[in-house]
């Protein structure tokens, strides 16, 4: 016989309160150590109560619950080690271990789709904002390059003009040879005919071939801008003109009939 079930039946009476003498002080000392026992003395005691709770009337006479206790003490039992190790019922277990595995593998599914949601759209602002803080700074660049050439005293200045006509056409370019920056200037220039376009040249300084610097159209009141058009480096300017060219322009040297043309200040 183990030690829990040399105690099991002290363990009923002790739950009733009936238990006395070296007997009970044994089992205390018992139930000191083991923590087994004191579990089965707890459910023990939840019995009484339930059984309580249900009971009405008057109190049963004496022989009454000395054949509880007897019935009690011959009732089998499961030893008390046994009893303890039953795993005990938790409240997730009334679903059953496939639909607590199904319900996990939902909510891990629902949680990795939000987090996938949330990362995609941290990403997409993060593009915008990194394409709009890219824009943003080419554009100061642009502005910063355009007021370094317009204030820049080593840059070259030329008027241009044309001839006998009253109100004229006019343009200016400044350039700066050294960041080959170029910002040209146009107003009073004629409507532009059908299939033609202007195109600003200019002419280097160590008499080479004319270097095309930017087709455009002027608007309704004749106005055009040019601002840096790609431009081979080092080159000093001697003059620059504007020539009215086929639409698609002419890459390599002027074709079309000189509109404006003028010297360095």
């Amino acid at each position: 016989m183990s030690v829990h079930e040399q105690f099991a039946e002290d363990l009923s009476l002790y739950a009733l309160g009936s238990l006395d003498g070296p007997e009970r002080d044994a089992l205390q000392r018992h139930l000191e150590e083991c923590a087994s026992c004191r579990r089965e003395l707890e459910l023990l005691r939840v019995d009484l109560s339930l059984l309580a709770l249900t009971a009405a009337g008057p109190e049963p006479p004496a022989r009454a619950r000395q054949r509880l206790m007897s019935a009690i003490a011959r009732e089998p039992r499961l030893p008390v080690a046994a009893r303890a190790s039953e795993p005990k019922q938790t409240w997730w277990a009334s679903f059953g271990w496939p639909g607590l595995r199904w319900a996990a593998a939902v909510a891990l599914v629902l949680v990795g789709i939000g987090w996938l949601w949330q990362n995609s759209t941290l990403r997409q602002d993060l593009a915008s904002e990194r394409a709009r803080f890219t824009n943003q700074e080419s554009k100061l660049k642009q502005a910063n390059e355009v007021v370094a050439t317009l204030l820049d005293p080593d840059a070259t200045r030329i008027e241009l003009v044309a001839a006998g006509n009253k109100p004229q056409p006019r343009g200016k370019a400044i350039y700066q040879r050294r960041n080959r920056n170029l910002i040209f200037f146009a107003s009073n220039l004629p409507p532009l005919p059908a299939e033609k376009i202007y195109e600003l040249w200019l002419f280097p300084a160590n008499g080479g071939a004319p270097i095309p610097a930017g087709l455009f159209k002027p608007d309704a009141h004749g106005s055009a801008t040019v601002v840096n058009p790609p431009l081979p480096e080092g080159v000093e300017a001697k003059n620059f003109a504007v020539t009215l060219e086929p639409e698609g322009g002419s890459h390599e040297s002027p074709r079309g009939t000189p509109v404006i043309v003028g010297m360095g200040e």
